[in-house]
């Protein structure tokens, strides 16, 4: 049998044999791309392009993996670096434009807020990546780390938008930075949306409502699309509970 050093060996030159995927692993790049600028931004005291550049990334990130099933380009590598960049656009990125933002006035909570999310989403995607195989593909386990990052960048890309003062809300910030990281790592249920079929015809209102989300989100970008993080942050709590509930009852009928 080989040895691990040995197996890695072996990897690596399947690889550089097969050759890397462009296409998809260029949205993956862009990714990684817009959360390094979600960063410099933050660092040039640019806090809603920061915000925007790190929901750019997740935007990318939501094509990076239907590109490469479309046109049947997944691969180990891309897997690992579509991680790799996940972890500096949606861990490190939201914690350390939060920290810039308002954390670092907090003292030592505000730094240890802004590690505990980082340190929450590394273990988010460790353990997405290990239970890919076993996992239910309808639901998340925890908080999805894009998610969580939309959750951070839309508090201050909302307070940037409506001129608030940041110091008036650190203790919400705190709220939300260590909200969203610990929500990560929870056994809590997520709809996954991997389910939904684009090819099969739907009724015209949910066209209209399309619609309408859509009007509205180019009307008020940040504050729709911060709500509709809220929401679905929160969705996780009242799944996790409603299926709770199902299960005691299901077993003191019997």
């Amino acid at each position: 049998m080989l040895d691990y050093d040995q197996e890695r060996a072996a990897l690596k030159n399947r690889v550089r044999r097969r050759g890397i995927y462009i296409l998809p692993n260029l949205f993956t790049l862009a990714n990684l791309f817009a959360g390094f600028y979600a960063i410099v931004q933050a660092m040039n005291l640019n806090f809603d392009l920061a915000a925007i550049g790190i929901f750019v990334a997740m935007l990318l990130d939501s094509l990076d993996g239907r590109v490469a099933r479309m046109t049947k380009t997944q691969s180990a590598f891309g897997a690992e670096f579509d991680s790799l960049s996940d972890m500096v656009s949606f861990g490190a990125a939201p914690a350390l434009v939060m920290y810039e933002w308002v954390l670092r006035d907090v003292g030592k909570l505000g730094w240890i807020a802004a590690f505990l999310y980082c340190a929450c989403a590394a273990l988010r995607l460790a353990r997405f990546n290990v239970m890919l195989d076993v996992a239910d593909k309808r639901w998340f386990q925890g908080l999805p780390s894009p998610a969580a990052a939309a959750l951070v960048a839309g508090c201050i890309w909302i307070a940037d938008d409506y001129d608030i003062d940041p110091a008036s809300i650190r203790a919400w910030a705190v709220f939300v930075t260590v909200f969203a990281g610990l929500t990560m790592v929870s056994n809590l249920k997520y709809y996954s949306f991997k389910s939904i079929n684009l090819r099969k015809s739907v009724p015209f209102f949910v066209v209209l409502l399309a619609v309408v989300i859509v009007a509205l989100t180019a009307l008020q970008p940040a504050l729709v699309l911060f709500g509709g993080f809220v929401a679905y942050s929160v969705s996780g709590y009242v799944v996790s509970a409603w299926l709770y509930l199902r299960r005691r009852r299901a077993g003191g009928s019997r």
